[in-house]
This record gives C-alpha cells, sequence and structure tokens, in this order.
C-alpha cells in the first residue's frame, strides 16, 4: 500500500476528541441482545442502548450526544511534511478515501445518495448519542448520530494480541464501520432491529447477517480504493497490493467469532456468533472485493 504524499488530508472528516475527558465514568451497563461478549468492531444500535454488534462499556443511561472535539493540533499535523508518518494523519486519509469511494457508489449503484458521517478519535472514554462507551468496545458506529468511534489504541490491540499487524487492516476496520452507515442510510440496520424485535430467536443471526454485509461493503471499497480523491483530484492511494489485501482478510479472519472464542479457551457455539465466523469475515470481504460491487452483497437472502 502506497499512499499519495501530495494528497490533501480533509481532517474535517474527523472530530478529534483525544484528551478531552469526554468519556466520564467507564462502568456503564451494557444490554446485549445477541450473545454476551463486547464487540470488536461492530454497530451500536440506540434502542434502550441495545447492542446489535459491539461492546461491553456502553451506559444505557446515557442519551445525549457528545461535545465537539479540537482539531487544532491534528491539523498541523496532518498538513506537515511528515503527515503521512502519523497514524492518525493516515487514518484521517482513510476515512477521507472511503467516504469519496462511497459519496459515487451510493448513488450509482444502491440508489441513494450519501451523507458524510464523521469518525471521532478517542482516549478512554466518549460520549455518544448511542451511549456512553470505553476503549473495551472496539471501533463502532453509532446509527442515532451518524458518528464512527474509535480509540486507535485499538490498533495495537489487533496487531499484539489478535495478531493482525498489517497496516491494510486499519483501512479495513474503519471501511467496515463506514458499511455501517450505508446500511443505516439505506434502512438496512432499521429493518434488522425491526426483525430482530419480533423474531427474538433469530436476533442473533440477523447481527451476523448485518456484519457480514459491512465486511463486504468494506471489500468493495478495497477494490476501488485506488480510485479515490482528494477534493483536488489527487488520487488518495497510489497503490494497494495483494498483499495488502490479504492483511485486510487476515484481520477479518482474526476477530472471526470462532476465532475470539478459541482464543479465549471458550467453547466455539455458532448459535452465539453475533459477527461471523472467520470464513464467514473472510468470504463476504472477499465477495466484495473481486467483485467491486456493493450490489453483490445481499447477505440476507443468500444461505450463510
Amino acid at each position: 500500500m502506497e499512499l499519495n504524499e501530495n494528497a490533501r488530508i480533509d481532517t474535517s472528516q474527523v472530530d478529534d476528541r483525544r484528551g478531552s475527558g469526554g468519556g466520564g465514568g467507564i462502568s456503564g451497563i451494557p444490554i446485549p441482545i445477541s450473545g454476551g461478549r463486547g464487540g470488536i468492531i461492530g454497530i451500536v444500535v440506540a434502542v434502550v442502548v441495545a447492542l446489535v454488534g459491539g461492546g461491553f462499556g456502553l451506559n444505557s443511561a446515557f442519551s445525549g450526544g457528545g461535545e465537539a472535539g479540537d482539531n487544532t493540533a491534528l491539523e498541523q499535523r496532518c498538513s506537515g511534511e511528515d503527515a503521512l508518518a502519523q497514524l492518525d494523519c493516515r487514518n484521517t486519509l482513510y476515512v477521507n478515501s472511503i467516504q469519496a469511494y462511497w459519496r459515487t457508489a451510493l448513488p450509482q449503484a444502491l440508489g441513494e445518495q450519501y451523507r458524510p458521517a464523521k469518525t471521532v478519535f478517542f482516549s478512554q472514554g466518549v460520549s455518544t448519542a448511542c451511549g456512553q462507551a470505553d476503549s473495551g468496545v472496539g471501533p463502532f458506529y453509532c446509527p442515532a448520530d451518524s458518528q464512527i468511534y474509535i480509540d486507535l489504541t485499538f490498533y495495537q490491540v489487533l496487531a499484539e494480541q489478535l495478531g493482525a499487524a498489517g497496516e491494510f487492516a486499519q483501512p479495513y476496520v474503519l471501511a467496515h464501520e463506514y458499511g455501517h452507515h450505508v446500511q443505516n442510510l439505506l434502512g438496512t440496520n432499521e429493518q434488522v432491529r425491526r426483525q430482530q424485535q419480533r423474531d427474538p430467536g433469530n436476533a442473533n443471526e440477523l447481527s451476523v447477517r448485518l456484519e457480514l454485509q459491512a465486511d463486504c461493503y468494506a471489500g468493495a471499497w478495497a477494490k476501488n480504493a485506488t480510485g479515490t480523491a482528494d477534493d483536488t483530484g489527487q488520487k488518495i492511494f497510489t497503490s494497494i497490493t495483494e498483499q495488502d489485501i490479504r492483511q485486510a482478510i487476515d484481520a477479518a479472519e482474526k476477530i472471526g467469532d470462532d476465532a475470539i472464542s478459541e482464543r479465549a479457551n471458550r467453547p466455539v457455539n455458532p448459535e452465539e456468533f453475533t459477527h461471523g465466523s472467520s470464513a464467514q469475515r473472510r468470504d463476504w470481504f472477499t465477495r466484495g472485493y473481486e467483485s467491486g460491487d456493493p450490489t453483490r452483497c445481499d447477505t440476507f437472502s443468500t444461505p450463510l
């Protein structure tokens, strides 16, 4: 993977809340509707803060959104000569690429206008319209405020504890979360929530289908990422290699429900899966990547 050093990093697509203390107390009470473990990249639905795909640390008593961060330091770093050496600047550029892709792909392929979503960088804890979260949740998307939340130290966890150390694992994680934003714009999230309420016995399977579709959307972006450009027309990526794609697939496999259970020395029970097995996550990302077409990501009418 090679980023274009001439691409402009648009920090307005990020809300930097690191060091703001926005998390407050981080001993929230999660209300899971699928399984019993915290999510590793997922979606948090604000229905009494019910969790479809993510994690412990959400405070169900919290109902407000968080205050905006201060992007001043981020803007300075990301306009400097060594911007691409900075983790937060690279991730901001990944966000720029993902949103540039969907700005065109969503109306063309799925008939819906794209509405941008900010990514919130936070440290330790953060207040959201879906509740109050700590870093243990992992990256997540909140449909109630249409924002992605990530503590960038998650990438250390991904590399050192989960074994997915490749650089391209990072844009894969973000692209997965923006896949949830696309689902929100299309009404998929709401449809799944209603189905889960009507048929709680299938809540886990519906959650898996939602997560696998987000993986497929991430794959579609990856296929088209070298075609994305900044607002001046500069390409964001100059190259993405097959090794990069293998890194994304490796990350998807490492955060499969079965892999997480095995790592924790817990029995593997497919009925408790909420995100999909390693094989399923690999296969759906690959489907999106090989086709480059988000219309091929219908996980809801396909046998898993």
